[in-house]
């Protein structure tokens, strides 16, 4: 994971709602619909609290954002188009 980097951005909020009983170990969020190449990258989980990563990837230079509410149906990963000008 040396070609991505993560930031989290922490809003300093607990959460106020109830987690998806339907993910009880966090999701894996897929925004390629369908685009290749891709970037995948494993997200720090479970998250700390209300909040966002933001992802980097070194190689094709792609960024993307994913929020988190601090609950277990948080996202664990994320899979994202690869940045085409720089393919």
């Amino acid at each position: 994971m040396k070609d991505k980097h993560i930031e989290w951005i922490d809003r300093g909020r607990e959460p106020r709602v109830a987690p998806n009983p339907n993910f009880p170990d966090g999701r894996d969020i897929d925004v390629t619909a369908g685009a290749k190449p891709s970037c995948r990258v494993e997200l720090p989980y479970p998250a700390k609290r209300i909040g966002l990563y933001v992802i980097t990837c070194r190689t094709c230079g792609s960024t993307t954002g994913v929020t988190t509410a601090g609950r277990p149906d948080d996202p664990r990963s994320v899979t994202y188009p690869c940045n085409p000008v720089l393919q």
